[in-house]
Formats: structure tokens, sequence, C-alpha cells
């Protein structure tokens, strides 16, 4: 649509096993979701059909050859059908190999109209990581599929409900191995993934606190050496470059005083650090950006909930978030 100031953005339908084409149909059935943007889903047409029967919302289908031939018809939801996912070629409900091929199919199709420009984002409902591995995916999580699709480095998931930001050091590893894999770098290269991905959201000078690892902080070393030895100096580096980072600050407290507004973000250390106290704050809100990449990528922060498939009770208050996050990360405003 030519002059229109909403941004184009690939809407892709998850593991078509789980709650993601019911929530993909609700969201398109809502007058915000058109105000914010213009919403092209990827995926399998049936699969379309399949949420919007679940969703029971007043939607009709209509498939595109290509984003050319999107119209943003009212009513409608357009779908650049790729038909990789018929009816009976995975089972309901379940984690599968013929699941997680559709969805790698469609999550890369999405990402490649993005690199190519014809897109401006891409918000994608619930995966499932086993699903994906099964399908043959070699890394531990999407994201480093998705960097390696893109040829990108120094990527990471940044969680958020609403104006709470998280990031974490480490991610999906044992805890076991988390005070191993600490490095004064890798500390302060997710300094920078929030600091960049909060000025990319509208947040030019946005005030960054630090986890610490252990208990009390470390009481000075008491409990471990990774705050003086590690956590500390790259809080420093942070500020030497000009980033308005403190800490390490104890993690029990550290969302209090956010929460109270004394930081826009907060650095974890290990992935249930900053995702616990998210998850409780706002778990129906709660969406997880794909930071560091070149192209604006958010997803729910919640699974694909196969318990629920199908009973048309799935929540889509988190997808509607993740979408409304995208679409901002394209202006580069708070607003939307």
């Amino acid at each position: 649509m030519t002059g229109d100031a909403r941004p184009l953005v690939a809407v892709v339908l998850g593991d078509p096993s789980g709650i993601g084409p019911e929530i993909v149909a609700r969201s398109l059935a809502l007058p915000e979701t058109r105000r914010w943007c213009r919403p092209v889903v990827i995926g399998d047409a049936r699969v379309a059909e399949g949420g919007i029967a679940i969703a029971k919302v007043p939607l009709v289908v209509s498939r595109c050859r290509a984003v050319e031939d999107f119209q943003d018809r009212e009513g409608t939801l357009e779908i650049l059908d790729l038909a990789n996912a018929a009816p009976g070629s995975f089972p309901a409900k379940e984690v599968s190999l013929a699941a997680g091929r559709a969805t790698l199919e469609t999550l890369e199709r999405a990402i490649r109209l993005a690199q190519a420009g014809d897109v401006s984002a891409v918000t994608f409902a619930p995966l499932n990581k086993q699903a994906l591995h099964l399908a043959g995916n070699p890394f531990g999580d999407e994201l480093q599929l998705i960097a390696h699709w893109l040829g990108v480095t120094g990527c990471g998931e940044i969680n958020v409900v609403d104006d709470l930001w998280t990031s974490r050091v480490t991610s999906h590893i044992g805890l076991r191995e988390v005070s191993q894999r600490l490095t004064r770098e890798g500390v302060l290269a997710a300094i920078r993934l929030m600091h960049g991905t909060l000025r990319r959201a509208g947040i030019p000078e946005a005030r960054i606190g630090v986890a610490a690892l252990n208990p009390h902080g470390g009481e000075g070393g008491l409990f471990g050496p990774e705050e003086e030895a590690l956590i500390a100096p790259a809080v420093k580096d942070a500020q030497a470059e000009g980033i308005r980072a403190r800490g390490p600050y104890p993690a029990d407290t550290i969302f209090v005083r956010t929460r109270r507004g004394e930081f826009d973000g907060v650095v974890t250390m290990y992935h249930d650090q900053g995702q616990i106290a998210l998850k409780l704050l706002g778990f129906d809100r709660a969406v997880t950006v794909l930071g560091g990449l070149p192209i604006p990528m958010t997803t729910p922060s919640h699974g694909t909930a196969l318990d629920i498939v199908g009973q048309g009770k799935a929540d889509v208050g988190a997808f509607q978030a993740a979408l409304r996050m995208a679409v901002r990360m394209v202006r580069g405003t708070r607003q939307v």
C-alpha cells in the first residue's frame, strides 16, 4: 500500500502442532493489530484455517503467491502459502520431526523475506526447540540458527514485560556450567547487547543494572570470586564506553529496584535468574526479542502449550505484545 506508514510484518504461524495457529488467528481478528502494522502470514494455509476454526474468529484465508500480492483486506488472513504441513502429515498436540521440518522451512522463508527487504520485521508464534532439533537444527535454539542463516554473531535473547527488559550472559546451558562459562568479555557483550537493543526500541540513554551471580552479591568474595573478578570489571568497561551500567547488585533485590524505576534493563548471569522474575511479573505479556540481529524479530516468551491446543483458550496477550514490540523496533520509538 503506497504511502502507508504501517510496517509490513511477516507473521509466522509457529509449530503447527502447538497453539501458534490459533493465537495468530485471534491476533489478526483484533482491530488493534491492523492499526499497528500490515501483517502477512507465512505458513501453510490449511494450518491457518485450522487455527481460525479453533479461535472461532470471523476471518477468511486468502492465499498469496508473493508478498507483492498482499492487499491488507480487513476480515482476511492473507498468507504466503508454503503448503508444507498437510493435515495428517504430523501428529496433533505432539512434538514431531514433521512439524519441526515445516517450522524450519516457514521460519527461514520469513527470514529471507526480511533479509531481502520485502518485510520490515518478523514476529513468530511459539516454536518447539525439540521439534526443531529432530528436524535437523544443529543449534540449541532458534536464535543461533537464525544468526547462522544471517551470518551474524554477537546475538542474544532479551526478554521484556511492559517496561522491564532483561538479558543474560549465559542462556540454554546447565546450571553447573554457568560459573565456568562466565567471562569478563561475555558480561560486557551482554551489557552492550542490552544497550543497543534498548536504543533501537527508542530508549537512547538506557539505565542498565547488572546482577551478581552469587548470593548477597558474593559478600566480597566470601561466596565466590565472580563479582570482583569478572562482573564488576565488565561494568567498568561498559561505563568507559559511555554506557549507563551499574552493578553488580544482588539478584534478589535488583528487580525490586528496577520496578521502582531505577533501571530500564537488567543483565542477568543465567537463564532463570531473569526469567523467573519476568514471568512472575507478567507471563501473559512476556516477549522475547532476538537482540543483535539486523532485522527486528520478536516472539512470545511462552511455549507451544501442547496441553491446551484446540481448546480455544490460548491467551493472545504475549503475541500481541511481541507484535507491537516488533513495530516499535522498526520505528525506533517507544510509541506504536
